[in-house]
């Protein structure tokens, strides 16, 4: 990336920023409004304090009334500052954090509607990260902005003005000085926008490790790869060493280096004006006042220069977050959507090819007709695509070429909350949010009623177990399911499905999990919820779908076989191999 084209970078990041404060500015104007007021305060109490070393001539001389009246100025005049100080923290916080809010819902909101294939090409920890760190990096340099940099601005503009009153000689000699401060703080602030982006970066990388281990620590574990997986880690966390530190050596350098720019000040500013005072055009009191205002009028920029460099590191972060929220969303629904609330379940599918990545496909020329209420069972060696083709009935992916059409409308045309509505599902891979037990398996019926909701467990048979929960349906559960077993998580799942009696299923080895004595049980229940409804069923179990009306063989993305299962085997073809290699150790008879 060329040095133009991170300016443009950097401009860009900055102008959806400030779109987004525009929505708050009355914050903004009360914020400048009260940095003025502060600043023009702070800088009138050195023109005091003059006034009060003026009115101390000498021993004996000392106008004690003069001096005691401007005491009280400067304490008005402090408290004053103090009040308007803290009107101004209070606006820029409530800014910031609005901002931020504001920020982390559009972050979400997309999140919630970006294709599924952005997910799955990136580290959940990642996007995690951008959207919690990222943020948080984002929100300080934010705030550190509007604290200190209105202020400084004011600050700088006022002590120049208070200063042009007192001696204008003299304030040419500051501003003769000033710029080199300026340059100092550019040069480095140039340097340290790509360091903070790579540290925000790499910072994204970890998390994203941390939360892929953390997840799956069992595995870790059992294949006993704690040792490599250490090893990478530190290796990340070494780079991202590396890139704070390089990033925190520019930024810090910043101040030490202003900071020899404003002593050079201070001592032009103190030699000036002692010949000043020799030469009588100044009084003893205006060359304090005008000391304490070169230090003023050189601090802001000792400020400024440490919130640019915190400021970069703010937009890269800022700069990530965007990219999120900017990236391409599943296409909308148009207008003319249809809403299926009485779906019969016929489903079709014409010549559709799709592929993961372009140019790689994996299933081509797929056709398919299911009536009402047939059950479908779908198997084939790994990687055939048979999730894959759970993912397009469901629309989790959009077909490449080809259409796949509910009740005879094309899927692409209706709402994709009504046909998700229209399908249970059941995976291998149990999901479970964090609630009770009842917030789980009422997840598709939030109001569904008590009796239904037992009735579900009863159906699934893990209504037994949840009495013995220390609350019953009110046990609290996280994410992983706590105590529960594998079994009894999907268990809940199933419960689930039993409560919403979708118009149609689809079932993704669902009692892979289940003992051989439950599952019998589970597969009457299933028998019921199946009668009268289109269900789709993957299996690798091939003795779980012999009463299926239709078995679709898959392989390399095409059926290469169709009909029921003594068909198929008599056909002598794929499915015969696949069925008599299951049960060719077993002695069981393969028909």
């Amino acid at each position: 990336m060329t040095e133009a084209d991170k300016k443009t970078g950097q401009w860009e990041t900055l102008k959806k920023v400030f779109r987004r404060l525009g929505k708050y500015r009355i914050f903004v104007l009360i914020s400048l409004i009260l940095a003025a007021v502060s600043v023009a305060l702070t800088l009138y109490v050195p023109k005091l304090a003059g006034y009060a070393v003026d009115y101390i001539v000498g021993p004996g001389k000392v106008d004690f009334p003069g001096v005691f009246r401007v005491m009280i100025q400067i304490g008005i005049c402090t408290l004053v500052t103090a009040f308007a100080q803290w009107l101004m923290n209070i606006c820029n916080n409530k800014m910031t954090y609005q901002v931020v809010r504001d920020i982390r819902n559009e972050a979400f909101q997309k999140i919630e509607i970006l294709p599924l294939k952005y997910i799955d090409g990136h580290p959940y920890g990642e996007v995690v990260s951008r959207v919690i760190a990222d943020v948080d990096q984002f929100a300080d340099g934010l705030l550190m902005g509007f604290t200190q940099l209105f202020t400084g601005i004011a600050t700088i503009v006022g002590t120049f003005g208070f200063m042009l009153s007192v001696n204008v000689s003299i304030t040419f000699v500051v501003v003769l000085i000033t710029p080199v401060s300026f340059l100092v703080a550019n040069f480095i602030a140039k340097r340290t926008f790509s360091m903070f982006r790579a540290q925000s970066e790499i910072r994204g990388e970890q998390t994203g490790l941390i939360d892929e281990m953390i997840g799956n620590q069992k595995v870790v574990q059992a294949f006993g790869r704690g040792r490599q997986v250490t090893e990478q880690f530190d290796e990340v966390n070494e780079r991202l060493g590396r890139a704070y530190l390089k990033a925190t050596f520019f930024s810090s350098i910043t101040n030490p280096s202003t900071r020899f720019v404003n002593s050079l000040v201070y001592i032009g500013v103190g030699i000036t004006g002692a010949f000043a005072v020799v030469n009588g055009s100044l009084t003893v009191g205006q060359l304090s006042s005008f000391l304490s205002y070169a230090n003023q009028y050189t601090k802001p920029f000792n400020e400024i220069s440490g919130v640019v460099t915190e400021f970069q590191n703010a937009v890269a972060c800022a700069k990530r977050i965007f990219d999120l929220i900017e990236e391409e969303p599943q296409p909308e629904e148009p207008e003319s959507a249809v809403e299926l609330n009485e779906i019969s379940g016929s489903v079709q599918a014409e010549q559709v090819d799709f592929s993961y990545v372009p140019g790689q496909e994996l299933i081509r020329g797929f056709n398919l007709k299911v009536e009402p209420g047939q059950k479908i069972a779908i198997v084939g060696p790994t990687g055939c695509g048979k999730t894959t083709l759970i993912n397009l009935l469901m629309r989790f992916y959009d077909v490449d070429r080809g259409s796949i059409s509910v009740d005879h409308v094309d899927i692409r045309r209706m709402t994709r909350r009504s046909l998700r509505a229209g399908y249970g599902m059941v995976l291998q891979d149990t999901w479970l949010k964090t609630g009770t037990i009842r917030d789980n398996i009422t997840l598709g019926r939030p109001d569904a009623p008590e009796e239904e909701i037992i009735a579900a467990a009863k159906a699934s048979h893990i209504h037994s177990f949840i009495k013995r929960l220390p609350q019953g349906y009110d046990t609290w559960i996280t994410e992983d399911g706590g105590g529960l077993s594998q079994g009894q998580k999907q268990l809940l799942c199933i419960a689930r499905v039993m409560l919403c009696r979708p118009p149609m299923l689809i079932l993704d080895e669902a009692t892979s999990s289940i003992d051989t004595r439950t599952e019998m049980k589970i597969q009457d229940a299933f028998a019921e919820l199946m009668e009268g409804r289109t269900t789709f069923i993957v299996a690798h179990r091939l003795s779980t779908i012999r009463e299926a009306d239709v078995i679709l063989v898959m392989k390399d993305g095409q059926v290469i076989e169709q009909g029921n299962h003594e068909s198929l085997l008599a056909k002598g073809g794929f499915y015969k191999y696949l069925y008599e290699s299951q049960f060719a150790m077993t002695g069981q008879e393969s028909a």
